[in-house]
């Protein structure tokens, strides 16, 4: 498993992993891939880190880390639809934690995301706190 820091270069690449994410977690965002790649830049030339996950130079996902916080914040992680059940996705947030050389960090995780709070569990995460949203109807 080989973590690649990215640059401008990869906008594209992310933008459309960062869309197939949004879809898997069935985020609350509406962007589309234009609106993505803008955001995405802005992330990287700000607070934020992006790594591209390969092997044997094919791109399995990425990882959106913001290091200003501390611990530093895991915004985005996704491996690739096609390269799931096959162990890359323990494969790769340990790849990136050896990468970055930290041994603490934050994630979110919607409450309806099943698949994703039992994947990170199974790294170990465990529940913090609540992020609660009241919303008025009308």
């Amino acid at each position: 498993m080989k973590v690649i820091n990215c640059s401008i270069k990869d906008i594209p690449e992310l933008a459309l992993m960062n869309q197939m994410l949004i879809e898997d977690e069935k985020a609350e965002t509406s962007l589309d891939l234009t609106d993505l790649q803008e955001r995405m830049t802005d992330f990287i030339t700000s607070d934020y880190k992006a790594f591209l996950f390969s092997i044997e130079n094919k791109t399995i996902g990425y990882a959106l880390c913001n290091f200003m916080k501390t611990p530093i914040y895991l915004r985005q992680f996704f491996i690739c639809r096609s390269e799931r059940r096959k162990g890359y996705g323990k494969k790769a947030f340990q790849a990136l934690l050896d990468y970055i050389n930290i041994d603490k960090i934050d994630i979110d995780v919607y409450v309806w995301n099943e698949s994703g709070v039992a994947f990170w569990e199974s790294l170990g995460f465990e529940k913090r706190c609540y992020n609660m949203r009241f919303q008025q109807h009308t």
